[in-house]
């Protein structure tokens, strides 16, 4: 366990920081794997069906994986009060609604498939590919929200460590079972499904009994079950908060993948790829974000506002470093990445993901305070301003999708993101200013 209410903020945030970047890194690791192995054995059409219905699959993802976060934030403040028990009952609160919402989730999108996948407006020539694939990833929420359950209570005592090494594990299982299962047994893209299915249900046990090994103080029981209404309230609002924050920017996606996926194979293929790269290129946002929403929950918990002052402050300044390095990378090597990720040699597909990555990266300051003040508000108590500002970003997004993509083509989407990421800034950056915790005296006894 890592008390985050003590010593230097940013060298903890940073410590904290580093094998959830990892992590992730493994994770998207995993997700590139997949890319390129359905690409380079299947082919641009098997790869196009899995790209159609990925916005779906990451939406679902993010609700549930925000939902989880949004529950830790509530065990981390616990910890931080040094509430043994009551955190105990917020750990047990997590694993009940968590994957009571993962079972309904995929119930409901199985029972109503046929519907979103014409919705995302997937080609004849994909649908039945693009279904196959998508069904598997869906009947398996449950595995993906039990591994992220795990990793958000570890890392809501400051352990971050342990779910990096069955994400590691999860990441080569993965594409150990991609070759499997495509390669040998010929099940084609639902055998990239059924390897990512299985490879996270097999990190979620085993994380869950090395949690219970490594951590005996912390082995839940029955009474830590027994339903709490002003504690699943808590719960509900951080998680339901975050859960929305993280599924509205996905719906907005969604609504451009509607539109991309009318533009034809490549079109897809490189907006697939050039994602991809995005996503490796944003990590640190996400990750610094993540951590920050810890770090704030716990300091929260203990009184000690000063240390959320700095350690937001000092993450932002680290954090747009990065962005000038992503910026000059974007601008060198962005042609050889898209050629790694593919595996294709068509020249449009390059050159348009490309273009895609050389409009996005420069405004990536923006998306960075995004990332930082939108997890930092949830994790002292704003549960509504990053709602308000994700739900900007879903309507600018869709509006896009309806207007400005039939007009000037994939162009539209290219510079969709840059055009919603300054409207969506706005409600942060003024509630950040004009939030009461960051204007709180430390709280009696409570030394930073």
């Amino acid at each position: 366990m890592k008390d985050l209410t003590k010593g230097k903020p940013i060298r903890l945030i940073l410590l904290f920081a580093v094998p959830l970047f990892v992590g992730q890194l493994f994770q998207l690791f995993y997700s590139l794997a997949d890319t390129r192995i359905v690409g380079q054995t299947l082919g641009d059409e098997a790869l196009a069906a899995v790209g159609a219905t990925t916005t779906l699959s990451d939406m679902l993802l993010s609700f549930l994986n925000g939902l989880t976060n949004g529950f830790a934030i509530v065990i981390a403040t616990c910890f931080g009060a040094k509430d043994e028990s009551q955190m105990k009952k917020a750990m047990g609160g997590t694993i009940l609604l968590g994957s009571c919402c993962a079972v309904a989730l995929s119930g409901l999108c199985l029972l109503n498939m046929s519907g979103l996948l014409k919705l995302l407006n997937i080609s004849p020539e994909l649908f039945a590919a693009a279904r196959g694939y998508i069904g598997i990833v869906i009947a398996g929420l449950l595995a993906a929200t039990l591994y992220n359950i795990c990793a958000a209570m570890l890392r809501a005592i400051g352990d971050s460590f342990t779910p990096l090494l069955f994400l590691i594990l999860a990441a080569f299982l993965n594409i150990a079972m991609d070759y499997g299962f495509i390669l040998c047994l010929h099940t084609g893209v639902e055998g990239a499904a059924y390897a990512t299915v299985i490879a996270q249900a097999v990190s979620a046990f085993l994380c869950f009994l090395y949690m219970r090994r490594k951590y005996p103080q912390l082995t839940l029981k029955k009474e830590d079950f027994k339903p709490d209404m002003v504690l699943y309230k808590k719960l509900f609002g951080a998680g339901l908060s975050m859960g929305f924050m993280t599924s509205l920017v996905g719906v907005g996606t969604m609504a451009l993948q509607t539109s991309i996926n009318t533009f034809g194979t490549d079109i897809i293929v490189a907006h697939t790829a050039a994602r991809k790269i995005s996503s490796i290129y944003m990590l640190p946002f996400s990750v610094m974000g993540t951590t920050l929403a810890t770090y704030c929950g716990q300091n929260l918990g203990a009184g000690k506002y000063s240390r959320i002052r700095k350690g937001i402050r000092d993450t932002v300044l680290v954090t747009f470093v990065w962005c000038t390095g992503v910026i000059i990378s974007a601008y060198t090597v962005a042609p050889w990445l898209i050629r790694t990720v593919t595996a294709t040699q068509k020249k449009d597909i390059i050159d348009t993901a490309s273009l895609y990555l050389r409009v996005n990266t420069p405004f990536y300051y923006v998306p960075t305070v995004i990332c930082l003040f939108r997890n930092s508000m949830q994790g002292f108590g704003d549960n509504r301003t990053p709602v308000i500002s994700s739900s900007l970003e879903m309507i600018g997004k869709v509006l896009i999708a309806l207007l400005l993509a039939p007009a000037i083509g994939y162009y539209g989407i290219i510079v969709a993101e840059p055009i919603v990421w300054f409207i969506m800034v706005i409600p942060l950056v003024v509630n950040m200013v004009r939030s009461p915790v960051l204007k709180m005296k430390d709280r009696e006894g409570a030394s930073a």
